[in-house]
């Protein structure tokens, strides 16, 4: 059976940050990581050294996340932000209305969310229901408390 591969939807800026943290890791990180393993093979008796399993714990933290990147990069969708024919998708700007409130968002990929700072995933509940629609329309979420009922003012 085939892995099912996940698209990672991510503006051109968000990629090329992380491109950047993978090179840091493949180069700078790896280099004081394995310099951190020989200074600590040094002091001894390997199955009591702790400061030997706390460097091989970070190479294995390492490891692990320079294998997370480069699967997110090469599956990466780089997504255009602004949406297109004021329908919206991902990358989308919204002004949304609720209980007389308006708030802004932009939908983006998960990687990127921050809705504290007004960035939601395409994942998320609100996302969801925001896209394939336009201006003038209405979206209803379920939360905690209930249900929320937003009106779509603008569509960018």
């Amino acid at each position: 059976m085939c892995p099912i591969v996940m698209n990672e939807f991510l503006t051109l800026r968000r990629f090329e940050e992380l491109k950047k943290e993978l090179e840091e890791l493949k180069t700078v990180k790896r280099l004081e990581v394995a310099e951190s393993l020989r200074n600590s093979k040094e002091l001894g008796d390997l199955s009591e050294n702790s400061e030997y399993m706390e460097a091989r714990d970070e190479q294995t933290r390492l490891e692990k996340r320079i294998m997370e990147l480069e699967k997110k990069l090469k599956n990466a969708t780089i997504i255009k932000e602004g949406g297109s024919n004021g329908v919206i998708g991902i990358g989308s700007a919204v002004e949304v209305s609720r209980d007389g409130k308006t708030t802004k968002f932009v939908i983006v990929g998960t990687d990127e969310a921050r809705p504290e700072e007004g960035y939601i995933s395409h994942q998320s509940p609100l996302g969801k229901e925001l896209i394939g629609k336009k201006s003038g329309d209405i979206v209803k979420i379920k939360t905690p408390s209930g249900s929320a009922e937003y009106s779509i003012l603008r569509a960018s």
